[in-house]
């Protein structure tokens, strides 16, 4: 059939294999073209099929060489529908990787679930042995955790109401928006959804079997951003539930030093994703942000961070290179001053009339589209594909 793009809100309801699949080789070609990484040979990848997690898998699949086992929850298509972008963007990296001779196996369940834990587990013994690296980039809005209790995730503030700018995705407009305060069940409903139990949870049972390397490396992902989104996402429920997350981290490391595996957070910078996309006044700062760091040559996409995170930041001569809080900041182009000082200027005068002048809204919209597969360069749209 012929696919084309269906948008209801901030979601894209189709997707297209080979827009993905070009997706996804344009992240490995961008990998490939820079130098290998002396990195990790086994990395189990939670939450690996968009976003920075599928940039995480390709970059140590074709910038280490390693051997990746990816966890997802995707759908595939139907006959009346499409599968989803992360179901096609998991098919073809398993199809590149292999035509390179590169192990790429993927569970599809849900990873918060403890028989897939079990399953994970299962396959790294029988085919890997060890892995001697986790990432942990999941983004979800529900979790039922092993008591069987299901918990759902809220975008709100938790002190006050906030009442700031947005940006209208569906008329381009700019309008006010208010934000009211989440009740306590809602901020720890939150948390138990996105914060460090889960991670934590993934490292103790890989442990507890023997399929974490002694020394391994575990890296979550988090953002934290400017004072104008603080009370939406640093001092909101996702903020709270993040810095669980990295409170997390250094209890990993504390509790498992015997064996030596070390756990960070890595502070990536905002990006067009499906997650980001739901929050309000996060895409009309991201438009903004787009603009000013591309005119200064500083933008970076999901694979541009997560190789230079492997390359740079993690992996180089100088070890893991962290702030005074033990975090990994990938979002330092993004925070630096004259970056933040630009951003500030053009918030505080941005309204619906000159909203493509200072904003990227075009850069916006591309990335948006490109994560569902839609209007990439080398592909013919008019014709008629199967959804697999």
């Amino acid at each position: 059939m012929i696919i084309e793009p269906k948008v209801k809100g901030f979601i894209c309801t189709t997707a297209h294999p080979l827009g993905c699949a070009e997706n996804v080789s344009r992240q490995i070609q961008y990998v490939k073209e820079h130098s290998k990484i002396a990195g990790p040979k086994n990395v189990l990848v939670i939450g690996c099929s968009t976003g920075y997690g599928l940039s995480s898998r390709i970059t140590a699949a074709f910038g280490c060489q390693a051997s990746t086992l990816g966890i997802m929850f995707e759908k595939p298509a139907t006959e009346k529908r499409t599968a989803t972008p992360g179901w096609y963007n998991t098919a073809a990296l398993e199809s590149m990787a292999s035509a390179e001779g590169l192990y790429a196996r993927t569970i599809n369940n849900d990873a918060f679930a403890p028989n897939v834990k079990q399953e994970a587990i299962d396959i790294i013994r029988k085919d890997l042995g060890q892995v001697d690296m986790v990432i942990y980039s999941i983004a979800a809005p529900r979790r039922t955790a092993p008591d069987g209790v299901t918990y759902h995730s809220t975008l709100k503030t938790t002190s006050e109401s906030y009442t700031n700018k947005s940006w209208n995705l569906v008329d381009d407009t700019i309008y006010q928006v208010t934000i009211n305060p989440a009740s306590e069940e809602e901020v720890l409903a939150t948390q138990k959804v996105m914060g460090g139990e889960d991670w934590k949870d993934w490292i103790t049972a890989l442990s507890s079997a023997g399929v974490l390397a002694p020394g391994a490396l575990t890296i979550a992902y988090s953002y934290i951003g400017p004072e104008v989104t603080h009370p939406i996402y640093f001092n909101g429920t996702i903020g709270m539930a993040k810095r669980h997350l990295h409170k997390t981290a250094e209890e990993i490391t504390k509790e498992f030093q015997e064996t030596g595996i070390q756990a960070y957070v890595s502070v990536n910078k905002a990006l067009v994703t499906q997650a980001s996309s739901a929050i309000p006044i996060v895409p009309l700062y991201i438009a903004l942000l787009y603009k000013v760091m591309k005119a200064k040559g500083l933008h970076e996409g999901c694979i541009e961070q997560m190789q230079r995170m492997f390359q740079e930041k993690i992996f180089g001569n100088d070890g893991i290179i962290l702030d005074n809080n033990r975090l990994i900041r990938m979002d330092d182009y993004e925070m630096s001053l004259d970056v933040q000082e630009e951003v500030k200027r053009n918030w505080d005068i941005v309204c619906s009339d000159n909203l493509k002048e200072l904003g990227d809204t075009t850069g916006y919209w591309d990335d948006f589209y490109n994560m569902f597969g839609f209007y990439l360069e080398n592909i013919d749209y008019s014709q008629d594909v199967p959804m697999m």
